[in-house]
């Protein structure tokens, strides 16, 4: 392990990036930091990191990826998505639009009575995760309230709650067989997983309402509460994504991307593309060319 020592892991990430967080605080016993970081664009390489961190994804274009052993990862991080990055193991990154996230870091001697240690011992990335970013909103918005004493009570409240539920690790899928008339955070990360493993089904509101088991007026108020868009936004933002992979790694032409993404047409993926990528598809198939060459 090349390991920078003496640095804790804000401190490498600031140097890698070239800046200091938005907003960083932590515990008085020093056993986690929370930091806020945005606006930066570009690859980095991260020096092993002396603590694991915990990295929720906010807001910002759905197009990071992390280095696997041959190249960018085909998967991408999008708003409402969680990345474990362990401790010990360097990592690469490629972030290709504006970026929000928010990073916690927790003590490594914390872990060892952490029911899951072994989700640690890799990198996990990519994966939906509302409650953690349902927590993470709340604390940034106590963050940009006045200062009291009771909001630095709560802020902490809720930092530790995260903390808990970042060692926690995965919840069994036994736990779907739990019968509740109450909205379950694992109901919404599955669906979540359904957009992403398959983005250019229909996904119909009814029919997503009616997997996690509440109206769709619910649905559309805590699937935007836990992601930060809306299912609709979503599903595009999931079609785009994958387009982005198409338009890059293959010659396929326009038409076909369209109709196996599931837009209505052609003009109608143009359309969309243009204003999330800011270019045609054409013009950004056509920059990524001349970038490789």
């Amino acid at each position: 392990m090349d390991l920078v020592r003496g640095s804790t892991d804000e401190e490498i990430i600031s140097d890698a990036l070239g800046r200091a967080p938005d907003i960083q605080l932590g515990a008085d016993h020093g056993r986690w930091r929370l930091c806020r970081w945005r606006q930066f664009v570009g690859s980095y390489t991260l020096p092993a990191l002396p603590d694991p961190m915990f990295v929720v994804h906010i807001a910002g274009k759905p197009n990071v990826r992390t280095w696997e052993r041959d190249g960018w990862s085909e998967t991408s991080s999008l708003p409402g998505c969680a990345t474990i990055v362990p401790s010990g193991h360097p990592t690469g990154w490629l972030v290709d639009g504006e970026l929000d996230v928010v990073t916690l870091s927790v003590a490594s001697t914390d872990l060892q009575r952490a029911p899951a240690l072994d989700q640690f011992r890799r990198m996990r990335f990519a994966f939906s995760d509302p409650l953690g970013v349902a927590l993470t909103r709340q604390v940034l918005g106590e963050l940009y309230a006045p200062q009291t004493k009771e909001r630095d009570v709560y802020v902490g409240a809720l930092v530790d709650a995260l903390k808990a539920h970042m060692m926690r690790g995965p919840v069994s899928a036994s736990s779907a067989d739990i019968p509740t008339a109450a909205f379950s955070s694992y109901r919404i990360h599955a669906i979540m997983n359904a957009i992403l493993e398959r983005p250019e089904a229909s996904h119909h509101l009814e029919e997503l309402a009616a997997q996690a088991g509440i109206t769709p007026t619910h649905f559309c108020r805590v699937f935007k509460k836990a992601t930060g868009v809306s299912p609709h936004q979503y599903v595009m933002r999931a079609r785009l994504d994958r387009a982005q992979q198409m338009l890059e790694q293959s010659d396929t032409s326009m038409a076909t991307i369209a109709e196996a993404l599931g837009f209505t047409s052609q003009s109608h993926f143009t359309r969309a593309f243009r204003q999330f990528a800011g270019e045609t598809p054409s013009d950004f198939r056509r920059r990524r060319q001349e970038t490789l060459q």
